[in-house]
């Protein structure tokens, strides 16, 4: 028989847990927000898998790989008056399964050479204790 009435701290543990987790995936975002509006490019992609497993999806196409991301990002954003200033909305976090989470929103770049938006899909995992984007769909 299954129990439908969990003990309430069983519940509530799962809700905490939850919520801590969304709220260190909030904490990696806004650090990236900071990092990003800083021309800081590289303390932008702390907040990704430094893997050649990590999978960007954008307009160019996907792109494979830590590095490869840092370079293309450098090479549209060379300066500051390009990568401007970087605000996050998030619409969504849901759980996939333990330790993994999709987050959906939308992105604004306010710069002198024009503003950008657009929205986005990226996949968190938690990896050796810290939230990582394992999988970015970004689009303009």
């Amino acid at each position: 028989m299954i129990d439908k009435n969990p003990a309430p701290g069983k519940k509530v543990q799962v809700q905490n847990t939850d919520t801590q987790d969304k709220a260190a995936i909030l904490k990696v975002m806004k650090d990236q927000e900071i990092a990003w509006s800083n021309n800081d490019l590289e303390g932008f992609m702390q907040g990704y898998i430094k893997s050649d497993s990590l999978a960007f999806y954008g307009k160019s196409g996907l792109t494979k790989g830590w590095q490869q991301t840092l370079d293309n990002y450098k090479k549209g954003y060379p300066t500051k008056q390009h990568s401007g200033t970087l605000t996050f909305i998030v619409n969504d976090i849901s759980k996939i399964e333990a330790n993994s989470y999709w987050v959906m929103g939308e992105y604004f770049l306010s710069r002198e050479v024009g503003d950008a938006k657009g929205v986005f899909l990226i996949i968190f995992k938690k990896i050796d204790g810290a939230w990582k984007i394992v999988a970015d769909m970004s689009c303009g």
